[in-house]
């Protein structure tokens, strides 16, 4: 392995001098040819960092831009903003094969895909030696893996695709049952597990214990499918996978350099992308702004800042994208850090925005009935020369060492009611200490629940979890859907740090939701799709593997 090191420089640099194509018409997706990069026996190692470059944003922004968090904050109710099109259709469950955000990342997950599968086929045509084939290949993997998870997550049967040329030739294909979908992400996964570095060669770049990490996530969520696949009702988890999610986040927690940062805010700071706990995140070129950038630049600010007094600019979206009082009200009375860093209240003061004037004051509601996003806003160009216009050079974080803490402890609580095992219980304090909360003496589900919900809110996860959860156990999170009352809009008083009431000068406001139904659990396939390919409407076909699974991963 010759020169691995000379390109150990921030990943954007690569990522700026990449060209890699982004489709617009459901014709094109499937056919993703990596533009500017060498192929072939030319192919040599110095080059592999650049062509898997592109896997780390280009690829992933229909997907980053709204669905990211319209499905995942949105679908669960943590966020509500009644005048956009990109959170409504999926808080009000009136989701359809027309909703944009979800034509968009459908079709951002296929070009993950076959843009993937472009750089394995090259990889394997280059003349680099077999130890750094392997490698760069089970980078592609990952990221291949991750958009399959994805894919059997929300649509269930998905096409299954290891080569983009037989299916451009002919787009009317058979999708393949969701059990394979899940099991070809897992196979994809165990690849890069086993043959990532445990050292990132890039900052930015994942490594092994990043593929343990999703394993940790992907593990957990298909032990409550694998055996309920006909009785979603079932209501016991496969105990063979809930070992293999908790071996894989011990193998994280023990093994790797990963540490928790020691403040939450720290997080969502520009100058903290690629910290110690961020084991995969899309990585976004500062400086661009949405002229010259678009594909390589995180807009959400632009979505979420309820002023421009926040970005300095026009882009500035967010006064109707707002916290439910649902959300709210699961915030215990001194979990005020991770409320203030995640949704900003009268009365909040942040230091990192509108620096030149001391630092910025919310004054915005005097009080009233909302909270606007906070996390994902991180000021103007003048705080930080990072920022540019609908660019808030923020990595969006896809996988962080918390989660992996808090899936040893689901996977330790396995199936049981309570746990009070002292390792499973260190790490899900771990993640209540750094919140300053008490730590607990046991754990149920439902405190797992909890902990993921607050967590993890405005980083789009919490719609998984139920998921994950709705394969074995349906009836309840339906139960748990309709409690959430997402038909009445409820005035709150909020004052800081964390006090909330019901306004009872003001009456509460209803709106039509879709029904809470099994159906949710799956989003429609994008129209344009059906009409392309008529075959997504027929019964699966079984996918064929072609390669042996790896059975010693934990060796």
């Amino acid at each position: 392995m010759k020169n691995r090191f000379i390109t150990m420089k921030p990943i954007y640099v690569l990522l700026a001098s990449v060209i890699a194509v982004l489709t617009q018409s459901c014709s094109d997706f499937l056919d993703i040819k990596p533009n500017n990069l060498i192929t072939g026996e030319s192919l040599t190692e110095e080059n592999l960092p650049s062509l898997t470059s592109p896997l780390y944003n280009v690829v992933w922004s229909d997907f980053n831009r709204q669905f990211y968090y319209g499905l995942g904050d949105g679908a669960s109710y943590n966020l509500y903003a009644p005048f956009s099109d990109y959170v409504y259709p999926f808080a009000d469950l009136a989701v359809t094969g027309l909703t944009g955000p979800l034509v968009s990342a459908w079709q951002s997950f296929y070009v993950v895909i076959q843009q993937s599968n472009k750089v394995i086929i090259s990889i394997n045509q280059s003349s680099a030696s077999d130890e750094e084939k392997r490698t760069y290949i089970a980078e592609a993997r990952f990221m291949r893996g991750v958009a399959y998870w994805y894919l059997a997550s929300l649509w269930g049967n998905a096409i299954i695709t290891e080569d983009p040329s037989p299916i451009v030739n002919n787009p009317v294909i058979n999708s393949h049952p969701r059990k394979d979908v899940f099991e070809f992400a897992i196979r994809d996964l165990e690849y890069a597990a086993k043959y990532l570095p445990p050292v990132s060669l890039q900052s930015g770049r994942v490594n092994k214990f990043s593929a343990f990490g999703m394993l940790s996530r992907v593990y957990l969520a298909y032990s409550g499918y694998v055996d309920n696949e006909a009785n979603p009702n079932g209501g016991t988890r496969n105990q063979t996978y809930l070992d293999l999610a908790k071996r894989a986040a011990a193998a994280v927690i023990t093994q790797s350099s990963y540490r928790l940062m020691d403040s939450y805010p720290d997080l969502f700071k520009i100058e903290n992308n690629n910290n110690s706990e961020s084991m995969f995140a899309l990585q976004w070129v500062p400086g661009l702004s949405s002229a010259t950038g678009w594909g390589y630049i995180n807009p959400q600010q632009a979505y979420f800042a309820s002023s421009s007094q926040l970005t300095g600019d026009d882009a500035a979206w967010g006064d109707w994208t707002r916290a439910t009082y649902d959300v709210i009200k699961e915030y215990e009375p001194r979990d005020s850090i991770r409320r203030k860093a995640t949704w900003m209240g009268y009365g909040d003061f942040y230091p990192e925005i509108s620096k030149a004037a001391g630092g910025y004051l919310n004054e915005r509601g005097n009080g009233q009935q909302f909270l606007n996003v906070k996390k994902g806003v991180v000021g103007s160009s003048r705080d930080n020369a990072a920022i540019a216009r609908m660019n808030s050079a923020l990595n969006t974080y896809m996988l962080r060492l918390a989660e992996v803490y808090l899936n040893y402890a689901e996977a330790e609580l396995g199936n049981a009611a309570s746990s009070s095992d002292e390792q499973a219980l260190f790490y899900f304090n771990e993640v209540r200490r750094r919140a300053g909360l008490d730590p607990k003496t046991s754990i149920t589900y439902n405190d797992i629940r909890h902990e993921r919900r607050v967590e993890f809110c405005m980083e789009g996860l919490y719609w998984y979890d139920l998921l994950s959860r709705a394969y074995y156990k349906q009836q309840e999170v339906i139960n748990y859907i309709e409690s959430q009352d997402r038909g009445t809009i409820v005035p709150f008083l909020f004052d800081a740090p964390n006090v909330l009431r019901e306004d009872p000068d003001r009456d509460r406001e209803t709106r039509a939701v879709g029904n809470v139904t099994p159906a949710i659990f799956l989003l429609p396939y994008p129209e344009s799709e059906l009409i392309q390919n008529p075959l997504l409407r027929e019964p699966p076909v079984p996918y064929e593997f072609t390669e042996e699974k790896i059975t010693d991963l934990f060796d």
